[in-house]
């Protein structure tokens, strides 16, 4: 399977990631004939080589006739279906088009039927969309990871006025996404590109295993003074492997007044709302008082909700966090058949071979209805799980 990483160092844009995908091997004069079939109006795609930050990259420009129309959904979704794209590139495009739609939809509030787009809307917004759709089908792409994000800072002009950045629809679409800093005085990432981030990047993190067949380098428009603007693709083949790797934040806080009711029942509440793990361990804190530090694990997206758990179920003052990188094994649930009923589970590959592990609130449901021990109701569920199951998939 064909594998892409995007190195979004400097955000993300449409005409980026077009000519990130013309760089890195897309045929412009097959993504022009897909574009021609949209029957815009004298919509040409330009591509030159130029420099940002002393790296050269692919800059795409649009050229078409100046219009004023401010299209609604399905009016693109006409265009496209009418259009001679394939089938994938159709779905791909119209998937990003609905992800803006919704956006937008949300922000304004209105529905999305009503909502009429503007910038994303115009001819060169739509050639991006649907070129880039193209390019990753042309490419073979069927697996998309992307680095975590910078938004950039400031402000932006956009249709209803002055904006903070990221742009009202841009953030309503990169919830759940994980971003990273910057100090670039600039709009980074786009509406367009957050919606592409949205619909088709299936993963966030690091390079994943792959071997690099290709690398395409799409430009920004502007020159930024302190990192090169541009949008980094790599291509290749997917190396076989078990284990993923994604960002998380570590949220932490230290207690010196909390009794260890309230640490328990905090850590039951951090988890119910969704933490990847809690655990506390005894420290030293001024004044030679012992306390405790109390240290919670979970994805991005959890962290504020998770932060306020903290500051309502304990004393503190105080949380401190930081985002780290970690690595996972694959696994997936499953639930073996044994003498004593069926026991539920996590299925995880180690070097490429399956190993069961039972849950223990599942053993000792049985083991507490049959009058068993937890520990012989365990051994029969790994004695009863077969790797070479039908129901194994190394890629859930």
């Amino acid at each position: 399977m064909k594998i892409a990483y995007l190195d979004c160092a400097s955000g993300i844009a449409g005409d980026m990631l077009l000519g990130a995908l013309v760089d890195a091997g897309a045929p412009l004069v097959e993504i022009q004939q897909a574009i021609d079939s949209l029957n815009l109006p004298s919509c040409r795609l330009l591509a030159k080589e130029v420099h940002r930050g002393g790296f050269r990259a692919l800059k795409i420009d649009v050229e078409h006739e100046q219009e004023h129309a401010h299209r609604h959904l399905h009016h693109i979704v006409e265009l496209i279906q009418a259009s001679r794209l394939t089938p994938r590139q159709q779905e791909m495009a119209i998937r990003i088009f609905t992800k803006l739609g919704e956006a937008e939809a949300k922000v304004h509030g209105t529905t999305i039927r009503k909502v009429h787009f503007h910038e994303v809307g115009a001819v060169d917004s739509i050639a991006d969309i649907v070129g880039s759709a193209v390019g990753i089908d042309l490419l073979g792409i069927g697996r998309l990871v992307a680095s975590p994000v910078p938004t950039g800072r400031g402000f932006v002009e956009i249709a209803h006025g002055r904006c903070s950045i990221p742009a009202p629809a841009a953030a309503e679409l990169l919830r759940g996404v994980p971003l990273c800093p910057s100090d670039a005085e600039a709009e980074l990432t786009t509406p367009t590109g957050a919606a592409v981030l949205a619909a088709v990047v299936q993963e966030y993190g690091g390079l994943p295993a792959m071997r690099v067949e290709a690398i395409g380098c799409g430009a920004g428009t502007r020159e930024l003074t302190n990192q090169p603007n541009l949008l980094r693709l790599l291509v290749g083949a997917a190396e076989e492997d078990h284990t993923a790797t994604e960002q998380v934040v570590v949220l932490e806080t230290n207690l010196d007044d909390a009794t260890g009711e309230q640490i328990g029942h905090c850590t039951g509440e951090l988890l119910r709302l969704g933490a990847l793990d809690v655990y506390s361990l005894p420290i030293q804190m001024k004044k030679g008082r012992p306390g405790i530090l109390l240290s919670v694990l979970c994805r991005p997206a959890d962290a504020a909700s998770l932060r306020s758990a903290l500051f309502q179920h304990t004393p503190t003052l105080g949380v401190r966090w930081t985002t780290a990188s970690r690595v996972a094994l694959r696994r997936q649930r499953h639930t073996v058949q044994t003498r004593f009923g069926g026991v539920e589970g996590m299925v995880a590959w180690r070097e490429g071979r399956p190993t069961f592990s039972p849950e223990y609130e599942s053993c000792r449901k049985i083991a507490t209805e049959q009058n068993l021990s937890v520990a012989e109701v365990q051994q029969a569920a790994a004695g009863a799980f077969d790797p070479a199951g039908g129901d194994i998939s190394a890629t859930s």
